[in-house]
C-alpha cells in the first residue's frame, strides 16, 4: 500500500532530509514516527532531499507498507478505521508531540503510478532575504537572511530573469562525480512583500546541489552592485564554479511546493525521469 505525505519542517536544527547515521535528520525522525505505529521499519521516498537548515512549507513523500504494517494502520480498538490512510497523518503528528518542528500535514492514498520523487514535473523554492530598508523581525530569524546593503529589487529581478530556460548550470552548482548540471529553469523572480523583505520564487524541473542558494547569491551581488545583469548570464555560460558571488545561508530557503502531473500521468513521468537519471546520473531534487 503506497501512502503519499505531505510534510513541513523547520530546517534550523536538522543536518539536512536524508537519514545519516548519528545525525538528527527529517527523514530520520518522520521514519522512527511511522515506524512506532506499523511495528517495524519504513523508507520513504522524497521529493527533493533538502540540506541542512534549509525548511519546507510543502514537501511531498511517499512510503510503502506492507500487509502486516497496513493492518496496523487499519486496526483501532479492535476496529477498522473509516479512512485509514487519512488518520495516518493526525497518528504520527500525535507521536511527535505537541510542538515539533517537522510535521505530516496530510496522508492519503497515492494514485496508481505515483512516485513523489519520479512523478515530480517541478519544485518550486522560496528565498527571503532582508536588506538595511527593512527592521529586523526576530519572529522570522529561522528564514529569513539578512544583509547589511541596501538591494536593488528590479535589478535583481531582471538579472533573475535572464536565467530563465534550459541551461547547464554547472557555474551555481555544488558538482557531484558523474551528475548532470543541465537544468530547466522555469521560473525565477524577485519582489518585496507587505514588509519589505525580499522575496525569491524559484521554479525548476529539478535542482542541483546548492544551486537555489547560488543563484539568490547571483542576484544578491546584483542588488548590491558588485555585478551587473549581464554578468550573471556570463558567468552562467562560463561553466565553472566561481568565487564572484557568495551563496547565500540555508536559513532563507524554504521548499514551497512540488508539482505533479495529472493522475492517468504518473507513471509515464516517473519512468520518464528514471530513464533520464539512469543515462545522465541525475540526482535531482537538491538544492
Amino acid at each position: 500500500m503506497r501512502i503519499r505525505l505531505d510534510i513541513a519542517y523547520d530546517g534550523t536544527h536538522f543536518r539536512g532530509w536524508a537519514k545519516q547515521p548519528g545525525l538528527r535528520t527529517v527523514q530520520g525522525v518522520l521514519e522512527s514516527a511511522l515506524a512506532r505505529i506499523v511495528g517495524s521499519d519504513v523508507q520513504f521516498v522524497v521529493a527533493g532531499r533538502t540540506d541542512a537548515g534549509v525548511h519546507a512549507s510543502d514537501q511531498v513523500a511517499h512510503v510503502d507498507l506492507d500487509e502486516a504494517q497496513w493492518l496496523r494502520v487499519t486496526a483501532r480498538h479492535g476496529q477498522a478505521a473509516s479512512d485509514p490512510a487519512g488518520s495516518l497523518a493526525r497518528r504520527i503528528r500525535g507521536v511527535l508531540g505537541q510542538y515539533p518542528d517537522v510535521t505530516v500535514t496530510r496522508t492519503s492514498l497515492a494514485p496508481e503510478g505515483f512516485d513523489a520523487r519520479f512523478s515530480a514535473v517541478w519544485r518550486r523554492y522560496r528565498y527571503r532575504l532582508a536588506d538595511t530598508t527593512v527592521g529586523y523581525d526576530p519572529m522570522r530569524r529561522n528564514d529569513t537572511t539578512t544583509i547589511r546593503a541596501a538591494l536593488d529589487v528590479d535589478a535583481m529581478d531582471a538579472a533573475a530573469r535572464t536565467l530563465i530556460g534550459l541551461h547547464d548550470f554547472a557555474a551555481y552548482c555544488k558538482p557531484r562525480e558523474e551528475a548532470t548540471t543541465i537544468r530547466t529553469l522555469l521560473d525565477y523572480r524577485w519582489a518585496r512583500d507587505a514588509e519589505g523583505v525580499l522575496v525569491a520564487d524559484v521554479k525548476a524541473d529539478a535542482f542541483c546541489h546548492s544551486m537555489v542558494r547560488a543563484l539568490v547569491g547571483a542576484c544578491a551581488a546584483v542588488g548590491e552592485g558588485k555585478l551587473s545583469v549581464d554578468d550573471v548570464v556570463r558567468l552562467r555560460d562560463e561553466l565553472t564554479r566561481t568565487s564572484a558571488f557568495k551563496v547565500l545561508p540555508a536559513r532563507g530557503l524554504t521548499l514551497a511546493e512540488v508539482g505533479y502531473p495529472a493522475d492517468e500521468l504518473l507513471a509515464a513521468r516517473a519512468e520518464q525521469t528514471r530513464a533520464r537519471r539512469d543515462r545522465d546520473s541525475d540526482d535531482a531534487g537538491d538544492a
